[in-house]
Order: structure tokens, then sequence, then C-alpha cells
């Protein structure tokens, strides 16, 4: 699955939390009688314990009263770009009218044409070095790349990415995501190759290969997608993914089994995800209200609850609309100190390395 930088080529984490000033404002009647003439919105890849997008479609459907066909839950960025250009001239339900990807192929996307521009209401509030200035794309939230470990089976919690290499942990380590194709998969290669790079951003994608080639020849590493039910059930026990989804599902297992939830000492990746409208919406109109819900107040409280970092948190947080019991929930701010968000660049030329060479250098299918 999911920024125009300042400094050149970097984001920041007080550049993605930069002030802003608060925009009230509700989406107009003409954009929802439109969108309710439509009738219908087509998401694709949200999984409803992700980010909390059980609530934020729910919500959706009661405020709007908008059906909402949801299209292949579990996929990752690239197929949501693939799915918005296999449906070019198709209106039919397997056309998106919106998506949810990656940093990087929101950039990409609107370089082939796959977008269509449009500013929410709270245009404003979102830092500029989370948008496309022309608003083909625009940051929603941003979480780090974190180790969820299933205690029950796991007696020694990992607490770097170099521990995952121990024999203790056969059979035990798989990623939450294909890493041809997810966006969260290919950001947990590079976190881990980060570190192994000594820090170096240009050779995080070779060394987070050479990690993995050595984690599946020890026979750590376990080629299926990890989910909250791999891990209660003890497939995958050691499962790599954002922060905000292994803190969601540690809420809801609620202890059966335990899990911990562990922000890697080094190799501290931040990822910043992006909204998008398809050029080929068939459902223009609904896709532009669902934009509205989603960077409304409510919209990013649903995220927040979800554990995923709204991209408008500090506006909100300066102006006293986050809740207390929100905010207590939250990893302490210091695990998140070291968090190192790559660039556009950097993000590119990673994807490019670690889609093209997964296969001839690790030789895991993951599926």
């Amino acid at each position: 699955m999911k920024i125009h930088l300042k400094r050149a080529t970097s984001l920041s984490l007080l550049a993605v939390m930069a002030s802003t000033s608060l925009v009230r404002a509700e989406p107009s009647a003409e954009l929802i009688a439109a969108a309710k003439a439509e009738g219908q919105l087509t998401t694709i890849a949200l999984p409803h314990d992700w980010c909390n997008y059980g609530e934020m479609l729910s919500t959706f459907k009661e405020k709007y009263g908008l059906e909402i066909n949801e299209l292949n839950p579990d996929a990752g960025s690239g197929d949501e770009i693939e799915a918005i250009k296999a449906n070019k001239g198709n209106t039919g339900p397997q056309a998106p009218d919106v998506i949810d990807v990656g940093l990087s192929f929101g950039p990409s996307a609107k370089a082939e044409g796959l977008l269509q521009p449009y500013k929410v209401a709270t245009w404003d509030s979102i830092p500029a070095e989370a948008k496309d200035a022309d608003g083909y794309w625009y940051g929603d939230y941003y979480g780090v790349l974190a180790i969820q470990v299933n205690t029950d089976i796991i007696k020694t919690v990992p607490t770097d990415w170099a521990d995952l290499l121990s024999d203790e942990y056969a059979n035990a380590v798989a990623l939450a995501g294909d890493p041809r194709a997810s966006n969260q998969a290919i950001q947990a290669v590079y976190a881990a190759g980060l570190e192994a790079s000594g820090g170096d951003a240009a050779k995080a994608g070779e060394a987070g290969l050479a990690f993995f080639k050595e984690l599946n020849a020890k026979g750590n590493f376990v080629p299926v997608i990890g989910k909250a039910a791999s891990i209660a059930q003890g497939t995958t026990p050691i499962v790599i993914r954002w922060d905000y989804n292994a803190l969601a599902d540690r809420d809801t297992l609620a202890g059966n089994p335990p899990t911990e939830v562990v922000i890697p000492k080094t190799g501290v990746v931040a990822g910043v995800y992006v909204q998008a409208i398809s050029a080929y919406a068939p459902h223009p109109n609904a896709a532009k209200l669902w934009m509205e819900h989603l960077y409304s107040d409510e919209g990013q409280l649903i995220w927040l609850k979800g554990y995923c970092h709204p991209i408008r948190f500090n506006d909100l947080a300066k102006n006293g609309k986050i809740p207390q019991d929100l905010l207590d929930k939250l990893p302490p701010a210091a695990a998140y100190e070291a968090a190192k968000f790559p660039s556009l660049e950097e993000q590119a030329a990673s994807k490019d390395v670690i889609t093209k060479q997964w296969d001839s250098v690790v030789g895991a299918n993951v599926q």
C-alpha cells in the first residue's frame, strides 16, 4: 500500500508536523448533492484494520448515504496504480475512484497522467512539504516501521534489525506485503538496509536485499504476507510492519496472544502515505467528497484512533482538537526521535532496486 520536498530532497519529522492554522470548512451542498447523485464510491486497498479504515468507511456511509464498493482490501500500492491503468476506459465496478499509496507512487502516477487534481477545504492546513502544489496528491498519515512479536512464542524479543538473524527466530520473520509491489514491504527492506549500510541511503536498497538474502538463507524468513491472524496463529510470530498496524493489532488481540511492538533502535524509517483521485474515476464527485471526509477534523481523528499520525496532527493539537486519551495511547515521542523520512529520490531509487532485484537476490516468492 501508502512529497514534494523542502530542503531540496528530504523531509523531516518537523516538516511533516509544521504548524499551520486551523481551517474550518464543510463540503459544499453542491458537492454533496453531486456525490449522492452518483450514488457510489469505489475504493481499493483499504483493509478495515489498517489505520482504522473500518470506522472511516462506516462514518462516510452513515454521513452521506453513499454505497462503497471496496476492491481488493489487501492490495499494495503498485496494485492500486495498475488498477487505474487497467480500467482507463471502464466505468464499471472494477475501476477505483480513489487510491491511498506510498509517497513515491504519487508523483509517478501524476507524471503518467493517472490522477486528477483536487484541493480539499482544509488544504491550507496540510503542510506544503506533504502535498503536490497543484493538488494531484497529498499526504494523509505517517508512521514508522516496527517489529510486532507474538510473545507467547518468541521469548526473547528482538530490539533491532540485526537481532532478526538470530538462530532462535527460525521460520519466524515475515513482511506485511510483497516487496515487489507493496510500499510497506519495500520500506521495510529499505529500513533493514539503512542500518546495514551504516545510514547510507544510496546503498540502503542493496544492503536491505543482502540482509533479507541472509535472513532467508538462515531459514528465518517466512515468505508469506504477515497479518494479525498469522501473528496470532504463530505461523509468522514476528512481522515487520507500520507501527499503526502493529499497535492496532495489539489492541484487537487484547492479550490473546500477547504481542509486543518494538520500534528498532536503529534504521527507524518513517513513511508518508498519500491520497489521490483517479483521472478516470467513474464517481469523481463521490471521490472529492471522500477526500473532504478524510481531511476533516473528524476524519483526521479517526486515523489517529488507528495509531496513524494524521497529516494535520500538529494543526489539530495546536487548536486543542485531540482528546487526551488518544494522545496517551501513542508511543513515547522519544521512540521517534531517530526517524528518517526518505526523500522522493531515495525512495524511487530504493524502490527500483528492491522490486527489480528481490527475485534474483533474495529468491523468496512472498504471497
